[in-house]
């Protein structure tokens, strides 16, 4: 293979920031993984990462953007990658690209994406400034 081909190869973008296996009980009576189930650990994904680079913790406030573009299938390993977009006074937005694959297939394939905003809270659940590293 050369260079060329490689490079058009789909991969995830991002980090890996949180991987699971999709169980019956997120799945509708076809066996796919429902909508929003990926989306909660899409959130969750986000979190991993914003919670990090706000050192604390940290509020979910919008998700933007969403795009389903396959279904996942009871089994599949579900890979979510974070990719940081804006860091804000006390915001931070994250992109998040789902990829899974089944046991019975070779190819992982991206399923997902989604825009997630996040605000650092402090104890009183009040916005604080996202530090800045050095």
């Amino acid at each position: 293979m050369d260079e060329q081909q490689i490079d058009d190869i789909p991969t995830p973008v991002g980090e890996l920031a949180l991987q699971t296996i999709a169980m019956p009980a997120d799945a509708n009576a076809d066996g796919d993984i429902f909508g929003g189930w990926l989306v909660s650990q899409m959130d969750l994904a986000g979190a991993v990462t914003a919670n990090r680079l706000a050192r604390g913790r940290v509020a979910t406030v919008a998700i933007d953007s969403m795009v389903f573009l396959r279904p996942v299938a009871v089994g599949s390993v579900v890979s979510c990658h974070t990719e940081v977009l804006n860091i804000g006074r006390s915001s931070i937005t994250i992109r998040v690209e789902v990829w899974a694959q089944h046991h019975s297939d070779t190819e992982c394939r991206k399923v997902t994406e989604g825009q997630f905003t996040f605000v650092a809270i402090d104890e009183n659940r009040r916005t604080r400034v996202v530090p800045r590293t050095a």
